[in-house]
């Protein structure tokens, strides 16, 4: 089962961050967000914060779709847990200091979400399956039909049609070696900030509603 981190349970509360999502509100939108090759430079196994590497305007991207109205969730696959790389407790203790890092820049983020399987696990959160994403959308009163994923790989974009969801595939991390068998409908964009840029002028085109 994949696991979900909120920010309040990583931030021990901290008033800073995002409210939960009200039950009896609207399903709010969201941009889902992959983690390695798409927030931080694409490393191998990334599970400390000495190993991480914002790339250039990911924080400013997770400030924009936010004010842009959307939540903002990170979901990743992390199969280092299944291969005995490290445990569950280095990555969510890597996400409590993402959280932290944000939080000084005062960007919130909804939620951390993350599936510790291998593939041959069949598990149904390890994207390209949705799980992650359906988790999401119950926990968080999330419309899927007018959201988003952000990602870099072929499964990135699986999930989100999987999902019912928007995918976008950006160039940085393994992107550009995925760009060559891409469908014509899946949208582009050089890097994260540059895939929410595209996501506020679809919105204001009114495709997004």
């Amino acid at each position: 089962m994949c696991r979900l981190e909120t920010l309040r349970r990583i931030q021990s509360g901290r008033r800073t961050m995002t409210r939960p999502p009200d039950p009896l509100g609207a399903p709010a939108r969201a941009i889902f967000f992959d983690r390695d090759g798409t927030l931080n430079v694409e490393r191998n196994y990334v599970h400390t914060p000495r190993e991480w590497e914002w790339i250039p305007g990911a924080v400013e991207a997770l400030s924009r779709a936010a004010a842009l109205g959307f939540r903002t969730v990170i979901v990743t696959n992390q199969s280092g847990v299944g291969r005995g790389y490290y445990d569950r407790g280095a990555v969510e203790s890597l996400h409590a200091w993402v959280a932290g890092a944000l939080a000084e820049r005062g960007v919130a983020v909804g939620g951390f979400y993350y599936c510790p399987h291998l593939e041959a696990d069949r598990c149904d959160c390890r994207k390209p399956a949705p799980g992650m994403l359906v988790r999401a959308a119950k926990e968080l009163n999330i419309d899927l039909a007018r959201s988003y994923l952000i990602g870099d790989k072929m499964a990135d974009v699986d999930a989100a049609r999987a999902a019912g969801a928007v995918p976008i595939l950006v160039r940085t991390g393994y992107g550009d070696a995925v760009r060559p068998g891409l469908s014509a409908d899946v949208a582009v964009a050089d890097d994260v900030i540059g895939a929410v840029d595209w996501i506020a002028r679809r919105e204001q085109r009114g495709e997004g509603s």
